[in-house]
């Protein structure tokens, strides 16, 4: 049972760092890591470069850019101007060449606030395609911009239709270049709830996270490149006691008088670990997933963070 219990996350880092726990290193999988220490943002490029690759991580080929800054909860403009214009950079590396039309998606459901971060965003994007239809260049100042277009599909229970239908539709009708979707995560890891952003060339699939496997969002299902941003909202309840196991683990190891309990505990790893309590937790919370407590004002405060970074990349 422990063979297939796959820890639920959303980031290919932390889907990277499973293996160096084990010392194992993954063939093609490159990873390049850099650290911008005045503004305390690491960043690391995960390049899943063959099939092999992809089938190890559960990820597909693709670049998965991960930004962590810990101050990013916190209501500091100025660090988050910083962390918007990042936010544009790796966009635009990712889209390459100039594009002229894109549609922003916000994925996600407005009433359940760790999951509304898609259509929070995509209510503070610079919107101009009807502009830039209906009156030209002349609307924008005479500046050469990118149409650029949103929609809100919201989710299955509240529109009986799966999410890519309703994307596919518009994209069918109104042929953007390029489609950027925004959309909540599940993390691994407590310290980075709400402190991380996560960007990926290769797509989405919606409630993957948390174990609602919807179709993907991407390349192959629309012909159109598939930008995805997410940041992780959510964690697993057992990977909180994990954490505290752990905690109590590194304790009792430092203590003379647990020492022995603490070195039993010690030889589990953490796969093994996190199965022991996701069974001694079932079926009570097996299921629950926990968010933080300012969650409300933390998801609105990075909707900005990334809307700007978006309108950055595209009009700047």
């Amino acid at each position: 049972m422990l063979g297939t219990f796959q820890v639920r996350t959303d980031l290919a880092l932390e889907a990277k760092e499973r293996f160096e726990e084990d010392d194992v290193k993954i063939r093609g999988v490159r990873i390049e890591e850099e650290e911008d220490k005045e503004l305390e943002i690491r960043t690391t490029r995960v390049v899943i470069e063959t099939e092999n690759g992809a089938k190890t991580m559960g990820k597909p080929v693709g670049t998965y850019i991960t930004m962590e800054a810990p101050h990013m909860s916190a209501p500091d403009e100025d660090y988050h101007r910083e962390i918007s214009e990042a936010l544009a950079r790796h966009l635009r590396e990712l889209m390459g060449k100039e594009v002229r039309s894109v549609l922003v998606v916000g994925l996600g459901n407005r009433d359940v606030t760790p999951d509304a971060l898609g259509p929070y965003v995509v209510s503070n994007i610079q919107i101009t395609r009807h502009m830039l239809r209906e009156f030209g260049p002349a609307s924008m100042g005479g500046a050469r911009v990118c149409e650029v277009s949103g929609l809100v599909p919201g989710v299955m229970a509240q529109t009986g239709m799966e999410t890519l239908e309703i994307i596919k539709g518009v994209v069918e009708e109104a042929k953007p270049d390029q489609m950027i979707v925004v959309d909540a995560l599940a993390a691994r890891s407590t310290k980075r709830l709400s402190r991380t952003i996560q960007i990926t060339d290769t797509g989405i699939n919606p409630g993957s996270g948390v174990g609602n496997h919807r179709n993907g969002i991407n390349r192959q299902a629309l012909g159109i490149p598939v930008l995805a941003i997410g940041v992780p909202t959510v964690v697993d309840a057992a990977t909180i006691v994990n954490d505290t196991m752990e905690s109590l683990v590194e304790t009792m190891d430092a203590s003379e008088q647990m020492q022995n309990l603490g070195g039993a505990l010690g030889t589990l790893n953490k796969v093994e670990k996190h199965q022991m309590i996701r069974e001694l937790i079932s079926p009570h919370l097996n299921t629950m997933f926990v968010t933080p407590k300012d969650v409300d004002e933390t998801v609105k405060r990075l909707s900005y963070t990334i809307s700007e970074g978006i309108n950055l990349a595209l009009q700047g």
